[in-house]
């Protein structure tokens, strides 16, 4: 049977796990068809979303009122009580999820376990509140907030909620959530295509809000499902402006670059682009034992957190050792005390990766042939590895690290950083804090889009900008009202 192919089975026959399509309250399970999960490790079944296509996107804008008969606490109300529902031991939607994301996951099972145990703190009250006040302003959420202009305009600006299409990546399930929480907060009406490597979580979250609120304008403004990326016929009658407003795209070069093609007047691509990200060690760091060991076990958290599967990670690392023998000699010496730290994280944190990546194993391996330019430590198993340049350039496969591998830099000067710096960067890790003050203003000049005390990289906030844009103000329609009268401004009919 091939990747997808339709069956004629039914419910009570079939052996495969099944990823349900949730349109606006309804849970379809009919019209299935076999697909074939990210990596291999998991064939499922889900309906043929070719069959419900019309049904997808909301039919009329306008039935997107009931959403404004809601108050922000209202939301807030319905969100809480949600995140007290995304408890594994009494969730059946939620455990079985998770059960299944171990085998699709890129992560291994203690890492799969602490990303569902986070969900429910997503659904905090204060922090949602949070989020929409710093990243919108609840004032304009709630209604017209009307500002004085010096022309003598009064000018009433709201935000209003769109209908969207997300097409999310499945690196963390706390994904999902977070984009169910910024859609409702925003009375948007959200379609989320969910990833191959995580077709399951949005889903269950949706069940869960069925199961919660069946008729409740939020629960009826969610559809969730999974289709095969790049099936350009139900694609392109799909992404149409008259179906949605603004497609939110997650995921990889091909991918994002894919979307590119239905972009048109009246539908806005908002593209979370692949990104790299980077550290810099200042000198500091190697003038005494104590601060080579904090700088270590930082690195080795920015490295190893998540097993390196996000954009946020650690990668190729710029170190102001210098590049004489002293200083590769300390440089060396730094790069045994960081993959002895990454061994030693804990394991809700990071694990040996779940299948290392058998190309990046020949890249690390070969390396071993050349001691003079490099030296490898570790990567003799699936535990990962530290490699550490002997000379101030990264190695050729540095976009292609991941797996707990990382690529130390001896550099002897800021100026050789500045030109690895551009619009891929998005984190840049830093030690100490005190270097960042040489950075701030000129590495976002280059690209750089946030900057972290080194060891805290994978711990963003949602009530902040992300790759450079205010995801939440991108996701919303800001309309405005122009008060005019001819006392206070130039009537132009007026001589």
């Amino acid at each position: 049977m091939g990747m997808e192919e339709k069956l004629d089975v039914s419910v009570a026959d079939r052996q495969l796990p099944v990823a349900s399509l949730v349109i606006r309250g309804e849970v379809i399970t009919d019209n299935l068809v076999e697909v074939g999960g990210r990596g291999g490790d998991l064939t499922f079944l889900t309906p043929d979303a070719h069959k419900y296509l019309d049904r997808l996107p909301l039919r009329n804008p306008a039935l997107m009122a009931d959403l404004y008969t809601l108050s922000f606490d209202d939301i807030l109300d319905y969100l809480e009580e949600l995140g007290t529902r995304l408890d594994i031991a009494d969730n059946p939607h939620l455990a079985r999820a998770r059960e299944l994301s171990y085998l699709t996951a890129p992560t291994t099972r203690p890492l799969v376990d602490a990303s569902y145990a986070d969900l429910k703190a997503k659904f905090d009250r204060a922090v949602m509140r949070e989020m929409a006040d710093r990243m919108i302003g609840i004032p304009y959420l709630e209604g017209w907030v009307e500002e004085e202009r010096l022309n003598g305009l009064r000018l009433g600006i709201r935000c209003f909620g769109a209908r969207t299409l997300h097409v999310i990546a499945g690196n963390s399930p706390t994904i999902s959530a977070a984009t169910i929480i910024r859609n409702a907060l925003l009375r948007s009406d959200a379609i989320i295509k969910a990833p191959s490597n995580d077709p399951f979580t949005a889903i269950a979250i949706a069940r869960t809000m069925i199961d919660m609120a069946p008729d409740h304008p939020l629960t009826k403004h969610l559809t969730v499902g999974y289709w095969r990326g790049g099936d350009t016929a139900f694609e392109e009658k799909l992404y149409q402006p008259h179906h949605v407003e603004k497609i939110v795209a997650w995921g990889g070069f091909a991918s994002v670059k894919h979307v590119t093609q239905y972009i048109q007047p009246g539908l806005e691509l908002i593209s979370l682009d692949p990104k790299r990200s980077a550290s810099i060690i200042g000198r500091e760091a190697f003038e005494s034992e104590a601060a080579m060991a904090e700088a270590a076990i930082r690195l080795a958290s920015d490295i190893g957190a998540m097993n390196q599967v996000g954009c946020v990670n650690a990668r190729v690392i710029y170190a102001l050792s210098g590049t004489d023998e002293e200083g590769l000699a300390k440089l060396n010496r730094f790069g045994e005390m960081v993959y002895d730290g990454i061994l030693s994280l804990p394991e809700r944190t990071s694990t040996p990766a779940k299948r290392y990546d058998r190309e990046l194993k020949a890249h690390v391996d070969a390396l071993r042939l050349q001691d003079d330019w490099y030296r490898v430590i570790g990567g003799h198993g699936d535990e990962g590895a530290i490699i550490v340049s002997q000379m101030s350039d990264p190695v050729d496969f540095s976009t292609k690290l991941i797996d707990r591998t990382a690529n130390l830099v001896p550099v002897d000067g800021l100026d050789e950083v500045m030109g690895a710096v551009n619009a891929y960067t998005q984190t840049v890790g830093v030690y100490p804090e005190s270097l960042k003050a040489e950075l701030l203003d000129v590495l976002p000049l280059h690209g750089a889009q946030r900057f972290v005390s080194l060891g805290f990289a994978v711990q963003a906030s949602n009530a902040q900008p992300q790759d450079g844009l205010e995801l939440m103000r991108r996701m919303g329609k800001w309309i405005i009202n122009e008060i005019r009268t001819p006392e206070s401004c130039q009537a132009p009919w007026l001589p």
